[in-house]
């Protein structure tokens, strides 16, 4: 497999993202301890890791584009627990790297990330398996079946890679492991939520992310019209470090993510021009529009429909 290229480390330290890094690990650590210290602790305690898990793959995002200090080792070292448990952050890395080459954005085959498959592949599905991805093409769906949908893609093609002998899928895998060392430590010697709850949180952790991957990208006839741009400034915003803001963020790809608001607000109009006007107000928007209901067709509208 080629690795993509990594891009440049910041220039100078970013503090803003640092300080989140520490603020969200401090967070997970307490929210952890405390979960099983009295009965109405897991109300507070739980939501609270949720958070910090969805907010540490934010953060993992960040430092795949080169945040948050000029030292690429040192970035990797900030997010290295894997709070997360289930994703490698180098497979994250290099897969999230391979989607920003914007001319295969969606393409099935080329996008790594793409939620559609080619016609011809969808034509050869059995029905039970197409209406399981038609329901994942719901806001509703993406949220409850789309973390294990994409993890069982991931794992068959990570396995496949692995058997394979490519060294960088094993590398990943192994680093993974080391990660999960003081994850495990911690909530063995520390925290105090059992394992399949922490399991359960962790997987509602993934489910979060997939509103922010919903429908970012869609298919379009030119690349710059496939990223969208959502105007939330909200809970959501913050989660997902203003990645709403997407063709902002696949315009500059090494831009921090508390700038690309103002970015955007000064831009605005270019920008909506540039995505041939894919946008929405808000989250709640988006939820009111697609919750139960589908945005997409899972075979590729614009695809060829032979293989």
């Amino acid at each position: 497999m080629t690795q993509p290229r990594l891009p440049r480390p910041s220039e100078t330290p970013e503090w803003p993202t640092i300080l989140l890094i520490l603020g969200v690990t401090g967070l997970w650590c307490g929210a952890t301890a405390l979960a099983g210290t009295a009965p109405w602790a897991p109300w507070l305690a739980w939501p609270l890791v949720v958070l910090c898990i969805a907010l540490h793959s934010s953060l993992q995002h960040e430092v795949l584009h080169g945040h948050p200090t000029p030292s690429a080792a040192l970035n990797e070292a900030l997010v290295f627990p894997a709070i997360g448990l289930f994703i490698p952050y180098r497979r994250f890395r290099d897969s999230h790297l391979a989607h920003h080459v914007d001319e295969r954005l969606t393409d099935p085959y080329d996008d790594p990330e793409s939620n559609y498959l080619a016609p011809a592949a969808w034509a050869r599905l059995p029905s039970a398996l197409r209406l399981l991805l038609t329901a994942n093409n719901t806001l509703a769906g993406r949220i409850l079946l789309g973390p294990a949908i994409s993890l069982a893609c991931f794992l068959h093609g990570d396995i496949r890679a692995a058997l394979a002998g490519d060294r960088g899928v094993l590398r990943a895998w192994a680093l993974h492991g080391a990660a999960l060392v003081p994850v495990a430590l911690w909530l063995g010697a520390v925290g105090t939520i059992p394992w399949p709850a922490y399991l359960a949180l962790a997987y509602l952790g993934l489910g979060i992310l997939k509103i922010r991957t919903f429908l970012e990208h869609r298919a379009h006839l030119a690349a710059r019209g496939r990223s969208v741009i959502i105007e939330d400034r909200g809970p959501l915003a913050f989660v997902f470090l203003n990645n709403n803001l997407h063709a902002v963020h696949h315009g500059h790809p090494a831009l921090a993510w508390y700038k690309l608001p103002e970015l955007y607000e000064s831009r605005r109009a270019r920008y909506l021009q540039m995505n041939d006007g894919y946008v929405y107000r808000s989250y709640m928007d988006i939820f009111r529009r697609h919750l139960f209901r589908r945005k997409d067709p899972v075979a590729h509208p614009l695809h060829p429909l032979e293989e």
